[in-house]
């Protein structure tokens, strides 16, 4: 689901206990970054407007730029790696404008491995099991998401049958806002979160999106511009999804909900945050980021303190605590933890 960026940022602040801090990184384009994949403390890959790339092997102390050939109109919403020179990135946009494009040389060369044949398609985000097997996932075509998987690492993108597809509500969809709002965990599960309709819901399969299961939220819905944008998981139980209106950034009804059974049940949080629009678990807390801030909690999200004020679209971190935010006009910080 499109939907649009917002203007310049707001200085920047980090509050006291705050339990992190952002560095600032350069990279030479003004592209709006949406899609974030980090490998690991060192290895890290970006992706935004105007057909470009980004990556880094040496935990941002220098980041390289690039645009794909024939992509310079694209706008690169998610990217997925494995490692230094395999990297995935997926384009949102009308029909043909949804694409997938692969790199197993650094970003040297890129080869198109999928372009949308359905003229009313929009890719959302995509998502990999392994290094063989993934799934991309998009706005309903004919009442139906659009999903499809990989099991030969991009080579073919095949539809799931009709049945594996979950039928979807009147103007519901995705939000291509993060690359988040699509995960996959372990050896077979696969979730995505919803906006646009009456309820904001979440989709869960165990089975690579055979069959699935779906909830409600108690988030903010009713809206074109409102629902879920992002969820995340620190094991196979306790998870968070954030979203909002992203036309209110400021608002703070019904952006954040937790769950501690897998998903089956959803409970919003007491205070809420703005509008987020990605959330990422870093060794012992939460890190959630969106066009009006970042913030951190440290007790399963119950709770957040703010760490900025800068404008963000997705975050990404390691187990050991380490990561990146990605945002508007080229914008990069890396996040390091503050121990107590």
């Amino acid at each position: 689901m499109k939907l649009a960026l917002s203007a310049a940022a707001l200085l920047g602040f980090c509050a006291p206990g705050a339990s992190g801090q952002w560095q600032p990184q350069t990279i030479k384009t003004d592209a709006d970054f949406r899609g974030l994949c980090v490998v690991g403390p060192k290895v890290a890959w970006v992706s935004g407007t105007k057909g470009t790339f980004g990556r880094t092997t040496d935990g941002g102390a220098t980041w390289t730029a690039g645009t794909v050939p024939g992509a310079e109109k694209l706008d690169f919403r998610d990217v997925e790696a494995f490692g230094a020179d395999t990297a995935y990135l997926m384009s949102a946009g009308p029909g043909a404008d949804s694409r997938v494009y692969k790199t197993t040389d650094g970003g040297k060369t890129w080869i198109l491995q999928f372009k949308n044949p359905e003229p009313q398609g929009f890719l959302d985000a995509i998502a990999f099991w392994d290094e063989k097997s993934g799934i991309a996932f998009g706005d309903p075509v004919n009442g139906r998401f659009q999903l499809l998987t990989t099991t030969d690492s991009g080579a073919t993108w095949e539809p799931l049958p009709e049945k594996a597809r979950p039928e979807a509500l009147a103007g519901e969809g995705a939000f291509a806002a993060s690359g988040t709002c699509l995960i996959a965990r372990g050896e077979k599960d696969v979730w995505f979160c919803t906006g646009g309709a009456k309820v904001a819901r979440a989709f869960h399969s165990t089975d690579r999106g055979q069959t699935w299961t779906v909830v409600e939220l108690p988030l903010l819905a009713g809206r074109a511009s409102a629902g879920a944008f992002g969820l995340a998981f620190r094991d196979r139980d306790h998870g968070v999804i954030v979203g909002g209106d992203y036309r209110k950034p400021d608002d703070t009804a019904g952006t954040v909900a937790v769950t501690s059974d897998g998903g089956k049940t959803w409970a919003a949080v007491k205070k809420p945050l703005p509008f987020r629009s990605a959330v990422a678990w870093a060794k012992d807390r939460w890190v959630a980021v969106g066009t009006s801030g970042a913030e951190v909690s440290r007790d399963d999200g119950a709770t957040w303190a703010p760490l900025d004020r800068e404008k963000y679209n997705s975050v990404g971190l390691t187990a050991t605590g380490e990561g990146w935010a990605v945002g508007p006009k080229g914008r990069i910080a890396r996040f390091t933890v503050a121990e107590k």
